[in-house]
């Protein structure tokens, strides 16, 4: 029985596992959004407004399509459809001249 034990013990000591790293956020990164502009994730402002040109926003969404979209006053200048994957980090650049 002595050695039952002992092996038994000597199983779950072998058997640690440090736990399992989480994943990495899944992010969409904006850059290029002109001054004074916001960015809005599926509809819902996500920050502040950007306070000059270039400036990157980094946005945690869940791994998925998004509708990015960026609004001056109470216009939208560039518009988006964005997958990212589990983990994923997707740029958009928004493009002078504006889509």
């Amino acid at each position: 029985m002595l050695i039952t034990l002992a092996w038994l013990s000597a199983c779950s000591w072998f058997g640690l596992r440090k736990p399992p790293k989480p994943p990495d956020p899944t992010e969409i990164i904006v850059t290029g959004a002109p001054a004074g502009s916001l960015v809005f994730v599926d509809g819902v402002q996500s920050g502040q407004a950007v306070a000059h040109d270039d400036q990157t926003q980094i946005l945690d969404v869940a791994a998925g399509t998004h509708k990015v979209e960026i609004h001056m006053n109470d216009k939208v200048v560039y518009r988006e459809d964005a997958y990212v994957g589990p983990g994923e980090h997707r740029f958009v650049i928004v493009a002078s001249g504006f889509k």
